[in-house]
């Protein structure tokens, strides 16, 4: 049934709670991280506070919700990873994991960058993110994770060291993600194009 002219819909707690995803992601992109206070997106979301912390433990459990739910999707990627071992082929993941590692990064680059200014912010948003086990470090381990079980599997050479080949692909898709956000997209070569050739000269090596 149509909700009758003038009268709001019933709100639930699910309903509110992903109100306060797209309000929160909405003043991370407009204040960054260091203006986004919970206040400020309870009140963007027509909310008070009290009704916010029924829904996210804390300032950092909300900003983890809005990365996994309403960034570009790459955190869902990781947590695929240990089901695809042995499975569809390295190359081919690895080809799926970087243009969505970019866009992530690039999406993420703006709101996240104003924290670096504010050394007493940055020191307790890493408390809170290490509190719900949560961490930029995250990506690599389950990137090296994955290298090294399908290096177990006889699919890698034995020569391949899985921290280090995560940490070069990761950098090299953090880098084009902030470059992307600082210069804009049209001085690349297609994301295609550049994953192929990370891939493949880390594959090589």
């Amino acid at each position: 049934m149509a909700t009758e002219p003038g009268r709001r819909r019933r709100s639930t707690p699910e309903r509110t709670r992903e109100h306060l995803l797209d309000s929160a992601a909405e003043v991370l992109r407009e204040l960054g991280m260091a203006r986004a206070t919970t206040k400020e997106i309870a009140r963007a979301a027509g909310y008070s506070e009290a009704t916010l912390y029924k829904h996210f433990t804390d300032k950092s459990d909300l900003l983890l919700a809005v990365m996994r739910h309403r960034f570009p999707p790459f955190v869902e990627v990781l947590a695929e990873l240990p089901g695809r071992v042995g499975r569809k082929d390295v190359r081919g993941t690895l080809l799926d994991l970087v243009p969505r590692a970019v866009a992530f990064y690039r999406h993420g680059a703006p709101m996240l960058g104003s924290l670096f200014a504010d050394p007493g912010l940055l020191a307790r948003h890493r408390e809170g993110m290490a509190g719900h086990g949560a961490g930029p470090l995250n990506v690599n381990r389950a990137l090296a994770a994955y290298l090294d079980d399908e290096r177990a599997l006889g699919r890698l050479p034995t020569g391949v060291d899985p921290g280090a080949a995560a940490s070069l692909l990761v950098g090299a898709c953090f880098q084009r993600g902030f470059l992307e956000a600082f210069l804009g997209h049209d001085d690349f070569p297609p994301i295609e194009l550049h994953a192929a050739e990370l891939v493949d000269t880390l594959l090589r090596a």
